[in-house]
C-alpha cells in the first residue's frame, strides 16, 4: 500500500473541489464565490468562473494569485471515495483499484469512478452507476 504524503493529500483535496462552487477570501478580506475552474498545483494560484464578489458584482473569470489567497471554503462535502471503493470491492471482489491521489476508482480496469460520476458503458457500468448514485444520495 502506498503512503500518501500530506502535500499529495492537500493537492488531492484541492482537486476534489474542481468544478464545484467555492468561496475564496483574500488576505485583504475580499470574498468571491464561484466555480473553481483550475489552479496551479505548484503556486496554488487559482481561477474561478461565474464568480460574484461580496457586493454582488459578477465576473466571468477571477484569477486569484496565491500571494493574496487567504482561504478556500466549500459547503459541499467531498465524496468519501475510499468508502465507496470498499463498497464496490464487496460487489466486485478483486476487481477494484483505488487511486487516492487522483480520487479515482477503477472497476475491472474499464470503468472509472470519480467525484464527477461513473465513466464507462455496459451492464457493469450501469450497476456501478447505481451503487454510486445510492452512495452519493446517502451523503457519502
Amino acid at each position: 500500500m502506498s503512503v500518501v504524503t500530506p502535500s499529495r493529500r492537500f493537492n488531492s483535496e484541492l482537486v476534489s473541489l474542481l468544478d464545484h462552487e467555492v468561496k475564496v477570501r483574500t488576505v485583504s478580506g475580499k470574498e468571491y464565490r464561484g466555480i473553481l475552474l483550475g489552479f496551479d498545483i505548484n503556486s496554488k494560484d487559482l481561477v474561478l468562473g461565474n464568480a460574484k464578489d461580496s457586493s454582488g458584482t459578477e465576473y466571468p473569470r477571477v484569477f486569484i494569485f496565491s500571494n493574496v489567497l487567504s482561504e478556500i471554503i466549500t459547503q459541499t462535502p467531498p465524496i468519501d471515495m475510499e468508502a465507496l471503493a470498499r463498497i464496490l470491492e464487496e460487489k466486485f471482489p478483486k476487481m477494484i483499484r483505488y487511486f487516492p491521489e487522483a480520487r479515482t476508482i477503477t472497476v475491472m480496469e474499464k470503468i472509472r469512478v470519480t467525484d464527477e460520476g461513473v465513466f464507462g458503458s455496459g451492464p457493469i457500468a450501469e450497476k456501478v452507476r447505481k451503487i454510486f448514485e445510492e452512495f452519493v444520495g446517502k451523503g457519502g
